[in-house]
């Protein structure tokens, strides 16, 4: 029990000593801090304690930083290369995908022909069938029989369609 109230005396003398101060921590601003820490503390270019020395760039480390200034620029580089490959790959894929759907649609479709390869029909729509025709919306003109244009597509030699045009910019 006497450990116990010694033990508090002691806490008290300290709070009496010292003023305690709260944190507030809407305050921290830990963005800031995060730029201030490191797990390698020797890449830093300042001292990271108290009493630290300042790090001052020799020879050596000057063209160790325009290597990696160097370094950087070319990876860079390489990325906004690979990125542009991507991008093209995805509207290739999705130009092909696109190309799938319309080969699907135009073999579900009513056709009153049987399709010759290379030669160019197109897709129209009316109430909610497909029609396959070798009569382009120009040549229909104004007494269209159909309700919308879907595609101008072209038969290709291994049985799929090439889409020419889509008007839904699919």
């Amino acid at each position: 029990m006497k450990k116990k109230n010694t033990q508090d005396q002691e806490v008290q003398g300290a709070q009496k000593n010292k003023q305690v101060k709260e944190i507030d921590v809407d305050q921290i601003d830990l963005e800031r801090m995060k730029d201030r820490t490191t797990d390698l503390p020797a890449l830093l270019e300042y001292a990271h304690s108290i009493g630290g020395f300042s790090v001052v760039p020799t020879e050596q480390g000057v063209i160790k930083g325009q290597a990696m200034t160097a370094m950087k620029e070319q990876t860079e580089m390489h990325m906004e290369q690979i990125y542009d490959q991507m991008k093209l790959l995805a509207e290739q894929a999705h130009k092909l995908k696109r190309r799938a759907e319309v080969s699907f649609e135009i073999y579900d479709a009513q056709m009153g022909f049987k399709p010759v390869i290379g030669n160019i029909y197109y897709l129209y729509e009316k109430k909610n069938k497909k029609i396959l025709s070798i009569v382009s919306p120009q040549e229909w003109g104004k007494t269209m029989p159909f309700d919308q244009f879907l595609a101008k597509v072209k038969l290709l030699a291994d049985h799929t369609w090439e889409v020419l045009e889509d008007p839904a910019g699919n």
